[in-house]
């Protein structure tokens, strides 16, 4: 679709001015009791619920579940989304809201220096395109980019700790001086008064894993005092996760932040079956008056950088420095005695099983050959030891390189969703061969398989942790529910078909039974197909601590 025939079709849609949804059955974001009725949208907004309503255009809705549009609280769409804003893999599984700018790394806040730095070591995540224009530096002008492009879903942002650091300090491995931590604190206001929800910290990648906790408590404050939350990817999911999750806490008890735990899982060997003991700690937290929420995603493999494996200290002084050291055979031997016989803090603190460890995408065209193996497979093949295959990837695509890592557990992934904290994150990379299938499966894996089949969720229970909880969380000014004045995201369903057909052979198959998705008033997909209208704009929290409309 061009884009005049895009503005042609927004345009009969405002002219017509009202649809309405005839028959629906209605689950409306709070978790209370679905019920049967029309629903009526004008002018971007939900206009009026009741029986025997009319309109120009009507949506025949009978039989089918029409819910607030999904909210992913974990997404890494930062560039997917001015690279191809139609964005299919999102609007296809019913989503109309993204938060971006997690883990502690994305391309706002930025100078000179760093910007091509983070492109760099950002590369596995979101690609790195040489014919575009990085035409921004602060969070403001991404924001600005996003509204610029024009894009299929709303979008939230998070300033990423790492960034900040980056900025403030470089890749140095020390606590930041009075004058750093000044920079850093200025930078994070000015970022949230610039629209950003929240901050975002990486606390197992490079430089976030260099700050203590003193720093993080300074930062929360600054984030506490705009009505922001911290969103950390918190130090270990493996050995130290009970630790790192504690020391969480901590920082919002100190700060008087709120804490969103992002992608709250229970991952490795030592902790199958310790879900209980994390929602014991969240309990705790809640019950002492700490302001927290979860999210996860209904998996159970992991999907991160092969070069996210690396010990910390291999990775002081970003990409060029950690490229030196693989290239220098005393340090790769430090570098095997850690990863393989004491336990990477990269890799959480656990000896690495190459057993676990798959092939998601290069960058090399020279590598395609490896993807959807596992390093144990290619040592195997190649008569080498894991590390050996693991080092000669990370030196020839240049830490370009993408992982699965087959490390959950599936007692864990039920019972972390049944908290009443917990929300749905995708964290779904959109690059690569073989990419995660979270990134076009999750929100259909819960209303499919983990509702519809399993029945660890109600449908109710299971949508209001993808809208009003969600919503709640980011301060979203009417959304999240179905109720008259909100904004008319809305996903019209089949409950009895909705699932995710997206594999790890085949990630990238959109969801069955998404009839119909609808952002600020306008279809995004109709009858099961995009339509390639981009409705979508970026949310900005206000200096009010609410986001705007």
């Amino acid at each position: 679709m061009t884009d005049s025939e895009r503005a042609a079709e927004r345009a009969a849609e405002r002219t017509a001015g009202r649809t309405v949804f005839k028959g629906a059955t209605v689950v409306d974001g709070t978790g209370a009791e679905r019920y049967r009725a029309d629903v009526l949208i004008a002018d971007g907004l939900i206009a009026e619920i009741g029986h025997g309503l009319d309109a120009p255009t009507t949506v025949d809705a009978d039989g089918l579940v029409l819910a607030p549009g999904f909210i992913d609280m974990h997404a890494h769409s930062d560039l997917a989304l001015l690279l191809e804003p139609e964005h299919p893999a999102k609007v296809t599984q019913g989503v109309t809201c993204e938060v971006l700018g997690q883990d502690g790394l994305s391309y706002a806040p930025v100078d000179d220096t760093t910007l091509p730095a983070l492109r760099r070591q950002l590369a596995g995540w979101n690609g790195d395109p040489e014919d575009f224009d990085w035409d921004w530096r602060d969070v403001a002008g991404y924001l600005d980019r996003i509204d610029r492009t024009g894009v299929a879903v709303n979008a939230c942002y998070l300033v990423p700790h790492g960034s900040l650091r980056m900025l403030a300090m470089g890749w140095a491995n020390r606590p930041p001086t009075p004058a750093e931590l000044d920079r850093m604190r200025q930078v994070l206001a000015q970022s949230l008064l610039d629209g950003a929800v929240g901050m975002s910290s990486g606390l197992s990648y490079t430089p976030g894993m260099y700050a203590d906790t003193a720093e993080l408590v300074e930062l929360c404050t600054v984030v506490a005092a705009y009505g922001g939350f911290h969103a950390p990817h918190q130090r270990s999911y493996g050995a130290g996760a009970l630790e790192g999750y504690a020391e969480m806490v901590e920082i919002s008890r100190r700060s008087g932040c709120a804490l969103h735990l992002t992608h709250a899982t229970m991952n490795f060997g030592v902790n199958r079956g310790r879900a209980g003991a994390l929602l014991e700690l969240v309990d705790r937290a809640l019950a002492e008056g700490v302001d927290l929420t979860l999210d996860s995603y209904p998996y159970l493999p992991g999907s991160t950088t092969l070069a996210a494996l690396l010990p910390s200290w291999a990775t002081e002084g970003g990409p060029g420095a950690t490229l030196a050291r693989l290239a220098d055979p005393a340090e790769c031997e430090r570098i095997r005695y850690e990863v393989e016989e004491k336990g990477s803090d990269g890799c959480h603190g656990v000896v690495t099983d190459w057993a676990t460890i798959q092939i998601s995408g290069v960058r090399s065209d020279g590598l395609v050959g490896v993807v959807g193996r596992t390093v144990a497979e290619l040592a195997g093949e190649q008569g080498r030891g894991g590390t050996e295959v693991f080092l000669d990837l990370l030196r020839r695509d240049e830490l370009a390189t993408t992982i699965l890592q087959h490390v959950g557990h599936e007692e864990n992934v039920r019972a972390i969703m049944r908290h009443r904290a917990h929300t749905v994150g995708s964290d779904g990379l959109l690059v690569g061969a073989r990419p995660h299938p979270r990134a076009w499966g999750t929100f259909p894996r819960y209303l499919g398989h983990y509702s519809r089949e399993l029945g660890v969720l109600t449908l109710e229970e299971t949508v209001a942790r993808m809208t009003g909880r969600p919503a709640a969380r980011l301060g979203l000014h009417r959304r999240g529910r179905i109720a008259a004045g909100y904004h008319a995201d809305l996903v019209l369903l089949d409950p009895q078909r909705v699932r995710d057909a997206a594999t790890f052979e085949q990630p990238r198959l959109p969801a069955e039974g998404i009839e119909h998705v609808y952002v600020n008033g306008t279809a995004v997909v109709r009858q099961g197909r995009t339509t390639g209208a981009r409705p979508g704009r970026a949310l900005r929290r206000t200096d009010r601590g609410t986001l705007a409309r």
